[in-house]
């Protein structure tokens, strides 16, 4: 039975693995209580609220910039529901990801203790 809320792969999917990230990642850098079965959701397709797709788009933001360098961090643009949903207003097939100039495996490093501060997750 197919069900018109579940859309198939999502592009947030493909921008978790390009970054060398995990969904653990994004769980550990959500200062919103993000849970691992709403990323696994998200990234399955599972149509979403607007709130809940802005919370996703924060905590990608979130896990990325929290591993990167000041220098890195000044050629990166914040990604928006847009950008991670297929479904959503505005989004576009065959655009090159916003971060192409910037994109990098970050998965090996650990978020940064200033910016866990900043957010109080530690």
């Amino acid at each position: 039975m197919t069900d018109e809320r579940d859309l198939g792969p999502q592009p947030l999917m493909l921008l978790i693995e390009s970054w060398g990230l995990s969904n653990h990642d994004l769980v550990e850098a959500s200062p919103e209580q993000l849970t691992h079965k709403q990323v696994q959701r998200a990234c399955q397709g599972r149509k979403l609220t607007l709130k809940m797709k802005q919370k996703l788009a924060r905590t990608l933001n979130f896990a990325v910039w929290g591993r990167l360098t000041d220098d890195e961090r000044e050629g990166f643009s914040e990604y928006f529901p847009k950008h991670l949903f297929n479904y959503s207003k505005g989004f576009e097939t065959d655009v090159p990801d916003i971060n192409e100039g910037v994109l990098m495996s970050i998965g090996e490093r650990k978020l940064r203790r200033d910016f866990k501060e900043e957010l109080g997750i530690e």
